[in-house]
């Protein structure tokens, strides 16, 4: 049976970077004719969220995106940032890669153990830098947060070019602290502490940015890798006015007409199936659109609005990103992936420890007048992010549907084989993109040592052997897959999927759901089906075993 689980290595101790040979393999031929690849990521963007899955907002350059190319509904990321993230560049499970949890997260018993360092270990080879390695430019704007030192930043990864944001998240007309722990937040311009320029909001900054590093490489014929990592729509909740102001009014009927009026979207274009409905908010129990008062509908409102401003806003940056590789005759060579780092977000900085509403409101203006602007902090809570998750069950942070599965766009022209602009619902993973994007560059991952230094191999499946129509599936029916993020644990095989959510948000057991039918997951068929629920339940304990998973403690 094959799994997407690493196998067992031997004792990795690592001190050296990344450190990137720019030659190209000698056997590499056509270097030339090498597509660019251009991956976009959202932040928080919740599953239909943008256009082509059934939001309202307005989104005409992902529409035409995904038109043209596979709307992958049937993709998944991990339950937060960084998980994804260390999976994306470095293409072994998060627990290999530095990422078992997040930054300061670690629970004592899992400090100063391998793959809970933190940040991206060097266990892994980022694919950025074996892209580098094989002749391509390596360009990357926006959210990092996979290492704040100065050997664990883009540069230090394969990046030629990067401008990036250290934290998790920032202020998006400045460098507005993202937890109290900081003044402000940090950035990297290749490798150096700079400082943000205020003012410009952060989708259009990272737009220029990212443009002004592709220009700069445009008349060597080398193709590219580019990673445009927006931090919009992470909270804080900020756009410019002149987007706010699309949006007033559109949602004053509330989030449970909202989520309505998306399921019924999603149903009408064929994302979903009939009859299906949002499952039973578990947080927080007793607040409701009908029982808040008129003034905090206004505030509600207006959160909704400002969230909607910045997917909207962020898509128009695509488009400029888009305009330049047409104008500048790229668009036909390059491959376009999109995709959110997780689903929507649910809890918000005034629901957390590390983000106390008092910091908040002593530090910040948000009077209704300033919401979305420069000095508020604002975020838009769990009923909201039910509509943007909507039919799956709760949202970023959770290894159920809501968490973990996300929009994505494939767009490569004509050079896809199998049908586009329809849904597409090949099970496809974050961690079948590294390989992918090897795949693209007629290159390879060196196994488990680069450079004299032992390395996890990619554990994913290059999707380019599906798009040229050399396999009918990306995935075969016995891949297994698993996710683990605070104790929150799951596994999924072919349309079965086990779930075990400690807390006040689950059951603290195993609950067994079959996928195609119950999409939700309202339905536990776990003591319908013990053998499946026991099969699967074994898979996850080999998971933890062969990817040094530690449940904290």
């Amino acid at each position: 049976m094959k799994k997407i689980i690493i196998p067992t290595m031997i004792a990795l101790l690592m001190t050296a970077c990344d450190v990137a040979d720019n030659s190209a393999p000698a056997e590499l031929v056509d270097k030339e004719k090498r597509p660019n690849i251009l991956f976009i990521m959202a932040d928080d963007l919740g599953y239909s969220d943008i256009g082509p899955f059934g939001s309202e907002i307005s989104t005409p350059n992902l529409d035409q995106l995904a038109a043209g190319g596979l709307k992958m509904s049937n993709l998944y990321a991990a339950a937060a940032c960084s998980p994804t993230r260390t999976m994306l560049l470095g293409g072994a499970d998060s627990h290999r890669g530095g990422m078992g949890t997040m930054f300061n997260d670690q629970a004592a018993n899992q400090l100063g153990q391998p793959g809970y360092e933190g940040y991206m270990n060097m266990d892994v080879v980022s694919v950025s830098t074996l892209l580098q390695d094989a002749g391509y430019h390596t360009y990357m704007t926006g959210k990092w947060h996979l290492g704040y030192d100065d050997d664990q930043s883009p540069k230090a990864r394969g990046f030629e070019k990067s401008y990036a944001l250290l934290q998790g998240g920032s202020g998006h007309f400045s460098d507005a602290p993202m937890t109290v722990d900081h003044d402000t937040s940090w950035f990297r311009e290749n490798g150096e502490m700079v400082d943000y320029p205020a003012g410009v909001f952060s989708s259009e900054f990272y737009t220029d940015k990212m443009i002004e590093y592709m220009k700069s490489g445009s008349g060597d014929n080398k193709p590219f890798f580019a990673y445009l990592a927006y931090t919009a729509p992470h909270w804080p909740l900020q756009a410019p006015t002149e987007y706010i102001d699309k949006y007033v009014g559109k949602y004053d009927d509330g989030y449970g007409v909202l989520t309505e009026k998306r399921l019924k979207s999603m149903e009408d274009i064929g994302l979903i199936k009939a009859g299906l409905s949002a499952p039973k908010l578990v947080y927080p129990e007793t607040e409701n659109w009908e029982n808040i008062s008129d003034e905090q509908k206004k505030i509600d409102a207006r959160e909704m609005e400002i969230y909607a401003a910045m997917v909207d806003n962020m898509d128009f940056h695509i488009g400029r990103v888009l305009d330049y590789l047409e104008t500048s005759g790229q668009r036909e060579n390059t491959i376009i992936i999109f995709m959110s780092d997780n689903g929507a977000a649910g809890f918000g900085p005034g629901m957390a420890k590390a983000f106390p509403k008092e910091w908040i409101d002593s530090n910040f203006d948000n009077s209704f007048d300033n919401m979305g602007k420069i000095n508020s902090y604002i975020y838009y809570g769990p009923h909201w992010a039910q509509a943007g998750s909507a039919p799956s069950r709760m949202f970023k942070g959770f290894s159920s549907e809501g968490g973990i599965k996300v929009p994505g766009i494939i767009n490569f022209g004509e050079n896809i084989s199998v049908p586009v602009g329809d849904f597409n619902d090949q099970f496809m993973t974050v961690l079948d993109l590294a390989p992918t994007f090897l795949d693209l560059a007629q290159t390879t991952h060196p196994g488990t040592s680069y450079k004299g230094r032992p390395v996890y191999p990619h554990i994913g499946t290059s999707i380019m052997p599906y798009l040229n129509g050399e396999q009918s599936t990306i995935h075969n029916a016995d891949d297994t897959v698993a996710w683990e993020l605070n104790n929150r644990m799951a596994v999924r095989r072919g349309d079965w999927k086990i779930i075990k959510i400690p807390g006040r948000f689950g059951t603290g057991d195993w609950e067994l759901f079959n996928m195609k039918q119950d999409p939700g997951e309202t339905n536990d068929l776990g003591a319908q089906n013990p053998e499946m629920l026991a099969e699967l339940i074994t898979a996850w304990q080999t998971y933890v075993e062969e990817n040094g998973v530690i449940i904290a403690e």
